[in-house]
């Protein structure tokens, strides 16, 4: 190649570079925020636009439909191959109802153990200082209360170590509240409660405030003074207290026993009391195992 024909090729690349330099290094105009957000966005619509379109998400998977035409009789012929299965269910349900029951029972008794044993405004017969507590909270209207009264005074005659609380709970009738009101004063006085308890549930009729002091006049106590006090505030109290104890442990009618860690609705017998009770002396429980 000729010499002028070099010269003019490299004088050409030396304009080039210089030029492509200048560009390169040319400062980049400034902008304001609003026109680089406009190219931000506009970059992302045209990517956007760009990009293949998102798969769809697969089909679920269909549900099998059962046929009760088809479905219950294999159940029926199932059950009757074995109708032992049911009353193995049903045994297993009524065990596992009575251990939640059980452990209900016991928590909300313990919370309440002081209250439900040691309450200063409650009654208390038998052995005071008794290795076994009975507690029962009773209404003297209640029916079932008053035939169960005898396997009471059965369990205080024969068992010297029993120790029995004894709680109003008037749920039946006004006049059942008025009874109870009397009662506390009753219990809370020197004479012997358990005359006033006996002459209530063997009285005739309903029992109400004119039956309760009546009794208690046989005691030697004044009518009068207890038809003053019944509506005192301190007697009213004593009675709430039994309310709380049936709310915490969800008592709801009587008679209802408390022994150890168990609440044991209605009037189960003597015998049933007895085993608790022995229960209670040998394993600390009112079930033991074995």
């Amino acid at each position: 190649m000729p010499r002028l024909t070099l010269a003019l090729v490299a004088l050409i690349g030396l304009l080039a570079g210089a030029l492509g330099y200048s560009v390169w290094n040319r400062p980049v105009p400034q902008t304001d925020e609003a026109a680089v957000r406009a190219i931000v966005q506009t970059a992302l619509a045209e990517r956007e636009a760009a990009a293949p379109p998102a798969a769809a998400p697969p089909p679920a998977p269909a549900v099998a439909q059962l046929d009760p035409a088809q479905l219950n009789p294999l159940i029926e012929n199932f059950l009757m191959s074995d109708p032992t299965i049911l009353q193995r269910l049903s045994t297993a349900l009524d065990t596992q109802l009575r251990s939640a029951e059980r452990e209900q029972a016991t928590t909300a008794i313990a919370g309440m153990r002081e209250v439900i044993f040691n309450d200063p405004g409650q009654v208390v017969l038998g052995n005071p200082d008794g290795d076994v507590t009975l507690v029962e909270l009773f209404d003297y209207n209640c029916g079932y209360c008053r035939s169960a009264l005898p396997d009471l005074a059965t369990l205080l005659a024969e068992d010297p170590g029993l120790r029995v609380v004894l709680k109003e709970f008037p749920i039946l009738s006004n006049e059942s509240m008025e009874a109870a009101r009397i009662a506390v004063l009753v219990g809370q006085s020197d004479v012997d409660y358990w005359r006033f308890h006996e002459a209530l549930f063997t009285s005739r009729g309903q029992v109400d405030k004119a039956v309760a002091l009546a009794a208690a006049a046989d005691l030697g106590l004044s009518p009068v003074s207890l038809e003053l006090q019944m509506n005192e505030e301190a007697v009213a109290r004593t009675i709430k207290t039994s309310y709380d104890i049936a709310q915490a442990l969800n008592i709801t009618g009587t008679p209802t026993y408390i022994i150890g860690n168990e609440v044991i609705p209605g009037a189960i017998g003597i015998d049933e009391l007895r085993t608790r009770i022995r229960n209670m002396r040998a394993c600390g429980e009112t079930e033991c195992e074995g």
